[in-house]
């Protein structure tokens, strides 16, 4: 009986082997990214900013390699869009979406996606309804960074949050992966701080989402910040900058 036991074990190491190989490939780190943060058409001011925002942390979180084609779900004034371009490369894209409700509410927006579009050969700009994003090809993965409670403020319909849950499923490859990050409401608050606090809670980010027939795949506390009590508006100077945010990772199902 030994012999089989052996062999057992032997087959067992190998494939535990080959597992920790594959999951090497599948998974970059942070150094991968180097390059894109290092890119001198990045504007200073963004440069600034990643110490807080943790940009490489993050598209190694998300899978981001070579060759991907990737949507920028609500790309604001394009500082992951410029990483994104950087950190898929030549043979890969980037679909910087913009909401028309927000270019029609401050023209800044319109103007921010035509400046990184016309400076990046592997990006390009797409517009349309914050619940129906129109990406023209299947997305290898979608990151959208403090813009989901968006979905749930009084200007948009009620079921806009759901609506776009559905799109975003759409719009991927299967398999393919959906990052969300941010700011934290109350736990069991839902999506009633949307509006007011600009937050929401974890639990009515993966409830909708599930419901639109992702997986929960994967989270992060890259972060979190447990000094903040959730109870102010993110954009209060004692808060801004500092605000506890969730990193969900979800799957489409192959």
């Amino acid at each position: 009986m030994r012999l089989p036991i052996l062999g057992l074990l032997a087959a067992t190491a190998l494939l535990s082997v080959s597992a920790c190989t594959t999951m090497g490939q599948s998974a970059p780190s942070s150094a991968d990214y180097a390059a894109a943060l290092a890119d001198p058409a990045r504007p200073a001011a963004e440069r600034a900013r990643d110490g807080a925002r943790l940009p490489a942390e993050l598209l190694a979180f998300a899978g981001i390699r070579p060759g991907m084609i990737v949507g920028d779900y609500i790309m604001g004034g394009g500082y992951l869009t410029r990483i994104l371009s950087g950190a898929v490369g030549p043979t890969g894209h980037v679909y910087a979406f913009q909401p028309a409700e927000f270019i029609a509410f401050r023209a800044q927006y319109g103007e921010d996606q035509r400046q990184v579009d016309a400076a990046y050969a592997n990006v390009d700009a797409v517009g349309g309804p914050i619940a129906a994003p129109p990406f023209p090809v299947p997305l290898d993965a979608i990151i959208t960074v403090q813009n989901f409670h968006d979905l749930y403020l009084n200007a948009f319909p009620a079921d806009s949050g759901a609506r776009a849950s559905r799109a975003l499923f759409a719009a991927l490859k299967p398999g393919g992966i959906l990052v969300v990050v941010d700011h934290s409401a109350a736990d069991g608050s839902g999506t009633r701080d949307a509006d007011g606090l600009h937050r929401i809670d974890r639990a009515a980010v993966i409830a909708a989402l599930t419901g639109a027939g992702f997986i929960l795949d994967g989270e992060s506390n890259l972060y979190a910040r447990s000094t903040d009590a959730r109870t102010h508006n993110v954009f209060n100077p004692a808060i801004r900058g500092q605000t506890d945010q969730f990193t969900l990772r979800f799957r489409k199902p192959r």
